[in-house]
């Protein structure tokens, strides 16, 4: 490891660093759509999608579109993602190769951003 990364971080460390705020930001809110009623989270396709037509970004409704697929997940799957999956998830949604190892996961992953 040279000078600059030791100060400054791999690529993949700066990446991660970046991805960190919006995982948290999704986890935070695991308790507000794990008390919603199935049709009450069904419903937030709707208002996600309301929310995109007034002008909001994709990057604006990340967290919460990613915690409502986890908990539809963990309701439908039995399987909750994992905080490294939603970073996979992330990483997929910005247009870039997550590399996972088998049984990481990866389908789950494939969900998020979808």
């Amino acid at each position: 490891m040279g000078l600059t990364e030791k100060i400054f971080g791999t690529a993949s460390s700066r990446e991660l660093r970046r991805i960190a705020p919006l995982k948290n930001a999704v986890l935070n809110l695991e308790g507000t759509y794990r008390s919603m009623s199935d049709s009450q989270l069904q419903g937030m396709t709707g208002i996600l999608r309301e929310k995109l037509y007034n002008g909001a970004s994709l990057e604006d409704i990340l967290p919460d579109a990613f915690a409502v697929c986890r908990e539809a997940a963990t309701r439908v799957l039995s399987e909750t993602p994992f905080p490294v999956q939603i970073i996979g998830g992330i990483v997929l949604h910005s247009g870039k190769i997550a590399e996972m190892k088998t049984g990481e996961g990866k389908t789950l992953v494939s969900t998020l951003p979808a």
